[in-house]
């Protein structure tokens, strides 16, 4: 990877991580599914008048739309909202890539192979060592509703992933500019019935800069930015090469978290963190280590 390519990995990475904390700063002034709305709003228009729409049938992109925005951001910016930290929210979301692992194998009949199960097992570890912690008086914060909503968050990114993978090969920022207009009304209607017209209507006049400063970056930063790099990134070099950067963003989102918000973890909390993104790891690189002993034996 040239070193252009290599920082634009690292600004993906950067923006990622950083999203919680802003997600975080957002809650502090608008409710969840209005900061939802607000985002995906934003995130779609205008860019959508300069974006071609993705060639995929309607009811796929409707599909994307629905698990990997609006359901996905539902839960989390829900999960934020009622206790779960930034820093801890950046690592049980990465259960995204194992939420995947058995999508794919009930909807598209792929195969498990052993390095998959050695880091399901690993990062199940870590969640269960996680979610115990949440129970607990020493969760400094975090709730068990905070931590089941980001599971179920990253459900709903699987889901999208596996819709992702039925269509083939996409315009993945088109996909997103697209994908961004069937959140917004949905999380308008969920918002009215949830949270209410008269608190919808107090955040949006009672808004501050700080506010519209996150949505702004929740908008352009991490939605079209980040997007738009990362399939840069993927048309040019191999999915292999791409994907261990993803493993950054928890570093990130804890680092920033700490430095930002003073979010401090528990023994536990770090340990099945640890555990979490040792999984990862095997699920990432176990293919290619396996490959390179077999090279190495033969």
């Amino acid at each position: 990877m040239s070193p252009k390519d290599l920082l634009l990995a690292m600004v993906v990475v950067l923006a990622w991580g950083v999203n919680f904390v802003v997600i975080k700063v957002g809650l502090h002034g608008v409710p969840p599914l209005l900061l939802g709305a607000l985002r995906f709003m934003l995130a779609a228009f205008p860019t959508v008048l300069f974006v071609k729409r993705p060639k995929m049938p309607l009811r796929w992109l409707i599909a994307y739309g629905a698990t990997i925005s609006l359901g996905q951001f539902a839960f989390l910016f829900t999960a934020m909202y009622v206790g779960m930290p930034a820093g801890l929210a950046s690592v049980v979301l990465q259960a995204q890539a194992f939420f995947t692992l058995g999508f794919a194998a009930l909807f598209l009949h792929e195969r498990f192979h052993a390095q998959n199960v050695i880091g399901l097992l690993t990062a199940a570890a870590g969640l269960a060592l996680i979610g115990l912690e949440s129970t607990g008086a020493a969760a400094q914060g975090m709730t068990i509703a905070g931590f089941l909503l980001t599971l179920c968050a990253a459900c709903m990114w699987a889901l999208g992933n596996i819709i992702t993978k039925k269509v083939g090969k996409v315009d993945l920022v088109g996909l997103v500019v697209w994908g961004s207009l069937v959140p917004p009304l949905p999380f308008l209607l969920l918002s009215y019935w949830m949270e209410g017209p008269q608190r919808i209507g107090q955040a949006l006049a009672g808004i501050g800069m700080t506010s519209v400063g996150a949505i702004v970056y929740l908008a352009f930063v991490a939605t079209l930015l980040g997007y738009s790099l990362w399939s840069r990134l993927l048309s040019k070099y191999p999915a292999s090469q791409v994907a261990p950067f993803s493993l950054l963003v928890p570093i990130v989102g804890l680092a920033s978290a700490s430095l930002l918000l003073g979010e401090r973890l528990t023994a536990a909390e770090i340990g099945g963190a640890v555990l979490v993104m040792g999984g990862l790891a095997v699920n990432v690189f176990g293919g290619w280590v396996k490959q390179r002993v077999a090279d190495a034996r033969s």
